[in-house]
């Protein structure tokens, strides 16, 4: 509350009398002085409420009204007389002067040092009743953190400062609001927090009708976060208080939310490592813990990134909610990450459509719809923000998301570029996986299969590994058995046990390729996919039994 011209006169013990100026008793009085100069501007800051007995008052008209115009141009609150001293009357063009300039002008029947004594009596009383409104305003924020968390802190923050709040994420994007709707101010703080690059600072913009103030949250380095609070100019010094303790509080809250955030996500993250080393069903991570609906976008970050930085990321780059469903976990090919689909920018063309793809006929070049399909992934902007290279493939469900990982991390493992590729980007990938049918896939390899794992069964050793080891070699024994850790006369013995049951020789080319498609179709076919070259799977499977039936092909 200020000190203004009109509770100046009504203060306790003063006789003062409006003689001119009635439209400017809302000025605020910050000091009482006395003056006899002919000009006291030079000696003047604003605020002051000038008293005097008229010593210096020029004798012209024309001079005392410039000497008005001085004084109301230089913020003086007002000007008081002391009357029956040097003169018995305040002129009439000085009193016309003041109604024009809207300085009011004040008969003083109390003494100079009883007014000046009053006026710093009620600023001191005024800093103790502020003190008072600032430690009771700590108190209330305390509780409303205790209570309500983030939320409380603003909703009391702007209750006290009778202002407006709000709460900005470490670039300046939109957390949080008090009230809820969006303010032409909160630009022009977000613009100053994002222009700090980064840094803690704290600072006041001001254009003499509202006063926004911004500081940064945090207790050492970069900024976490920004704190921004609008008032009426000027901001008061018990606003300027009341923000940095709400600062501290947020810092606190949000520090304590982001140690939660990393320890649920390790916890998570455990899970889905065991999910990828195969020591848990992929079934069962979606009964220990909350995950988003399928499909999925697979996301493999280039190694380095902790998780400490992987869910900061992940926080700012996620619409709400979505990171309590998000997985993450640091592996060694890269930190994995296992997001909902189709939760990029609102607004993205590719919104609802598998693969965050914008258009095309199923079939179609990837690289025909590179820009749309990449404008509706999160990978994107989740690489962006963590500043590495990485690789994403689309999951249908959570028992493909290791072989999404694989595909994602052989991505990434390629290099080729600093941004982020998708599988579906990838020309030769998505016309590969868009000729195939996937549960058709997947019996085509059971069945090739099937022979080998029923003999490990019953009389144990690796044929499906030897097999592949094998072929990988490029027929190789020695450098199979190397990679096996086997002798090579055991891995020989494997390879007859294979031929024999699995009914060809290796030699036989037609042989050799079923079996190297039935032990290399996860790996060459990406996941994710939920449709055939030309049309609806179930109805492409059951043609192809219809045929095989009758004796044709589909």
């Amino acid at each position: 509350m200020a000190l203004t011209v009109a509770r100046t006169m009504a203060l306790p013990g003063m006789r003062m009398r409006l003689l001119a100026g009635r439209s400017g008793t809302w000025r605020a009085v910050r000091w009482a002085h006395v003056s006899e100069l002919a000009d006291p501007v030079p000696w003047l800051s604003g605020g002051e409420l000038v008293m005097t007995i008229g010593l210096g008052l020029p004798a012209e008209p024309d001079g005392r009204r410039a000497y008005v115009e001085r004084l109301a141009a230089a913020g003086c609150a007002a000007l008081a007389f002391a009357l029956h001293e040097a003169m018995e009357e305040v002129p009439d063009d000085l009193l016309d002067a003041a109604d024009a300039c809207g300085l009011p002008v004040l008969e003083v029947l109390t003494s100079f040092i009883s007014v000046t004594e009053a006026v710093a009596r009620w600023h001191a009383d005024e800093r103790v009743r502020g003190e008072r409104r600032v430690v009771a305003a700590q108190e209330a924020m305390a509780r409303a953190a205790l209570a309500h968390g983030t939320a409380g802190i603003l909703r009391t923050l702007a209750e006290h400062a009778a202002g407006e709040a709000l709460l900005l994420g470490p670039h300046g994007e939109h957390k949080h609001a008090v009230p809820a709707r969006e303010r032409p101010w909160h630009a022009r703080a977000a613009e100053a927090a994002a222009a700090s690059g980064g840094g803690r600072s704290a600072g006041v913009l001001d254009d003499g009708i509202e006063a926004v103030q911004v500081h940064s949250l945090g207790f050492s380095g970069a900024a976490t976060g920004w704190l921004a609070v609008r008032t009426a100019s000027p901001l008061d010094w018990h606003v300027r208080m009341l923000t940095s303790h709400a600062a501290c509080l947020l810092a606190i809250e949000l520090l304590g939310l982001r140690v939660g955030r990393s320890r649920m996500h390790a916890q998570r993250g455990a899970l889905l490592a065991a999910v990828l080393d195969g020591r848990l069903p992929a079934a069962r991570l979606g009964e220990l813990c909350s995950v988003a609906a399928a499909p999925y976008e697979v996301v493999v970050a280039r190694p380095g990134v902790s998780l400490e930085a992987a869910v900061e990321a992940l926080e700012e780059v996620t619409e709400a909610g979505d990171e309590e469903t998000a997985l993450v976990c640091v592996r060694p090919e890269g930190t994995v990450f296992v997001l909902p689909e189709n939760t990029g920018l609102p607004g993205d063309q590719a919104g609802g459509r598998p693969g965050g793809q914008a258009g095309g006929r199923p079939g179609e070049p990837a690289g025909g719809r590179l820009g749309e399909q990449v404008r509706g992934r999160l990978g994107v902007r989740l690489c962006a923000r963590l500043g590495v290279a990485g690789g994403g493939c689309r999951a249908a469900g959570l028992e493909e998301v290791p072989a999404a990982v694989r595909h994602a991390a052989a991505l990434v493992a390629r290099g080729g570029g600093d941004g982020y590729a998708h599988v579906d980007d990838m020309e030769p990938q998505a016309l590969l996986r868009d000729a195939f049918v996937p549960e058709a896939a997947r019996r085509f390899s059971t069945a090739v299969l099937r022979p080998l794992r029923e003999h490990e069964a019953r009389h144990g050793g690796d044929l499906v590994g030897t097999l592949r080891a094998y072929l990988e070699a490029g027929d190789n024994a020695e450098t199979a058995a190397r990679r096996l850790g086997v002798h090579r006369n055991t891995l020989r013995r494997r390879l007859a046990a294979a031929e024999r049951v699995s009914g060809g020789p290796l030699t036989d080319p037609g042989h050799r390729l079923r079996l190297w498609l039935a032990l290399s179709l996860p790996d060459l076919v990406p996941p994710g996919s939920s449709r055939a070259a030309n049309g609806d799977p179930v109805r492409l499977d059951r043609r192809a039994r219809d045929a095989d039936a009758e004796g044709r092909h589909p």
